[in-house]
């Protein structure tokens, strides 16, 4: 079992900036990597970026790259979403989760889910 708890959410103007954390207890050494994925009342969960452990690569949503960033400290269990020049469109809760199979962009490739964080931008 891998227990994730996000933190660092809130109330941000737009163009403003918020960092997300998540931190990763419990089997930790069973991921290779962790995403960040987003999710407003009445829509589908929605990939918004992803980090591997081994190699270092990053991946991003159209939407969000440029803006956000997704940085980790293994040695810590945690991994970071520094989030820049955001939008109203941006609202959302978001989660972080641990990284299992497949592809990255994909919800059904991660195995354990934190509760969630939310990020309100207002306009």
């Amino acid at each position: 079992q891998v227990q994730l708890v996000e933190s660092g959410g809130g109330l941000v103007q737009a163009g403003g900036s918020l960092r997300l954390s998540c931190a990763a207890s419990g089997r930790t050494f069973s991921t290779s990597g962790m995403g960040w994925f987003r999710q407003v009342p009445g829509k589908e969960r929605e990939f918004v970026a992803a980090i591997n452990w081994s190699a270092g690569n990053t991946y991003y949503a159209d939407s969000v790259k440029g803006r956000f960033s997704i940085t980790g400290d293994n040695a810590k269990n945690t991994v970071y979403l520094q989030m820049g020049s955001l939008k109203p469109e941006d609202t959302a809760k978001y989660y972080c989760a641990s990284y299992y199979i497949g592809s990255y962009w994909q919800s059904k490739g991660y195995n354990y889910w934190g509760q969630g964080t939310q990020v309100t931008v207002s306009s």
